[in-house]
């Protein structure tokens, strides 16, 4: 369907019943800043993001506090869910909501083009079900429980009692699918990763794959079932198909859904199997592509423990952002965390990166830079003149980190591309210490040279605010204003993020501004 350069990321819908923690927005910032640099490259590029607010937990949450499902759903997306993404600074497409029309419609649809097809039948089924994750449990994912719960069956994720369902249900042949989906994964590597998680849903497949029951009869919270109202989809089901819901699905006109498709799904490692097999299992079954790419990522550990809401361990993400601001917080997740591995989150690492890698690297380098301009060439950017080797070795680092940086991008690695560009920001420092623009500013006859030192610096600058506009898009804004570039090169959001690496594009003879700080010193940091 979609061409090469199309990039459609997602992240999951989430559950409305929580409120956003950190580990919410950490993957709403790694899809946003893939999803800016795709279309800062000039890709056709579109991020969803949304909230998935059907199901019996969120049924029973609301009838707890004496409002229907839609008015508690209403409710926390707008105050929760959409003011995460202007904390957190997410540029996404689309919003889906699964109470929507488009979706609901859509999801019946898909649905009724399994059953016609053979793919959906009626049976009885009996299971362990766990409300908290919304699924049916195999006994190998209890545990005994403890404490109150002491000789009841436990769910191992929310160390909560499972319900002993029996029911009448539509089930999905999922079980028909285990052979193209071990095939899948052996043929294209690419489709779930990291490598680990490849390596887990292979071993759960190979064990073999039940039939998937998607309908439940016990509640009315959800979408009908199109041929039996008497059923409701099962939620995640429902919630998977958004997807391609979210971009014309199901509509009359499919335009979008094949500019787009496929998609590279960003998730956390705990909703691995829905997306790595149950969901290109159902597109299979509808005749339609799997996606372009699965990918895992690990949690975020507080004190060792993944957080959660129902553990008191989560941390909301404006208890950052309302100390170091989003670019701090963007910048600290993509960086101190390998994308794909678990990650500890502690205010003492936050603070000192904030510190010495924001405000002492970065944001010192621009203002040192743009001082001397100021100082010795009246605020104009002078003409370079004879590079030496040390300015033409800065020459070349500047496009091997932007070319790395973009490569690192396209195997989602964002800790690598952030790594190697962040090597401009520390080859530039190192740069002026050797290079003593203030002893050349002395002497007359070392005009020259100082010019194409402060050159070499402003234009490793300018090359950093394209790089970085993805990561920290409100300081690489303020760089850009500052550096003049805006007038002499246009918006920082409109410069080819893959030519970011070529040298000599600030022109000499641009007047720079005053620079706000960056990364303004914090006093007390949240301990």
């Amino acid at each position: 369907m979609s061409s090469g350069n199309s990039f459609y990321v997602t992240t999951p819908i989430f559950y409305v019943n929580d409120a956003p923690h950190i580990g919410h927005a950490y993957t709403e910032v790694a899809a946003d800043v893939l999803a800016r640099w795709h279309r800062q490259a000039g890709d056709t590029t579109w991020m969803l993001t949304g909230t998935d607010e059907h199901g019996e937990k969120i049924l029973r949450t609301a009838t707890a506090n004496g409002v229907s499902p839609k008015e508690w759903a209403d409710k926390l997306v707008e105050k929760s869910w959409r003011p995460l993404l202007e904390t957190i600074d997410v540029a996404n497409d689309d919003f889906i909501r699964t109470t929507e029309p488009r979706h609901e419609e859509a999801v019946q649809k898909f649905l009724q083009k399994l059953y016609d097809d053979g793919f959906i039948y009626a049976g009885e089924y009996e299971g362990y079900y766990c409300v908290g994750c919304e699924e049916y449990k195999q006994e190998s994912e209890l545990v005994d429980g403890t404490g109150p719960y002491e000789g009841q069956k436990v769910c191992a994720i929310h160390s909560k009692p499972v319900e002993l369902l029996q029911e009448r249900n539509y089930f999905f042949r999922m079980s028909e699918f285990a052979e193209r989906l071990l095939a899948l994964y052996a043929d294209n590597p690419e489709f779930v990763q990291p490598e680990s998680a490849r390596n887990e849903v292979t071993q759960f497949v190979k064990q073999g794959l039940s039939d998937l029951s998607i309908s439940r009869s016990s509640f009315d919270w959800g979408v009908k079932v199109p041929w039996d109202d008497t059923h409701v989809v099962y939620v995640w089901f429902d919630a998977l198909l958004n997807y391609i819901t979210a971009i014309g699905y199901g509509n009359d006109d499919e335009s979008r859904l094949d500019e787009l498709w496929p998609a590279v799904h960003i998730v956390g490692k705990d909703i691995l199997r829905f997306h790595a097999v149950i969901w290109p299992a159902m597109l299979m079954a509808a005749g339609l592509e799997v996606p372009h790419r699965v990918y895992g990522h690990g949690w975020l550990l507080v004190g060792g423990e993944k957080m959660s809401k129902s553990k008191l361990t989560g941390i909301a993400p404006n208890e950052i952002t309302d100390t170091f601001g989003s670019d701090a917080f963007r910048y600290y997740f993509m960086r101190a965390i390998a994308f794909g591995q678990d990650g500890s989150f502690s205010w003492e690492d936050l603070s000192a990166r904030y510190q010495a890698e924001l405000a002492n690297g970065f944001g010192n380098l621009a203002s040192r830079a743009l001082a001397m301009v100021t100082r010795y060439f009246d605020g104009t950017i002078p003409e370079q003149g004879e590079p030496t080797d040390d300015d033409l070795e800065i020459q070349k680092l500047v496009a091997d980190a932007a070319r790395e940086a973009d490569a690192a991008i396209e195997k989602l690695a964002i800790h690598d591309a952030l790594a190697h560009i962040w090597t401009i920001v520390d080859e530039l420092n190192g740069y002026i210490t050797d290079q003593q623009p203030w002893v050349l500013a002395k002497d007359d006859e070392q005009r020259e040279r100082l010019a194409t030192v402060l050159y070499t610096v402003v234009e490793g600058l300018r090359a950093l605010a394209v790089l970085l506009a993805p990561v920290i898009p409100v300081a690489t804004d303020k760089l850009w204003t500052a550096l003049g570039a805006a007038e002499s090169l246009g918006a920082l959001a409109d410069q080819p993020i893959r030519d970011a690496g070529r040298w000599g594009q600030l022109p000499a003879g641009t007047v720079v501004h005053q620079l706000e700080a960056l990364f303004p010193r914090i006093e007390t940091a949240n301990a």
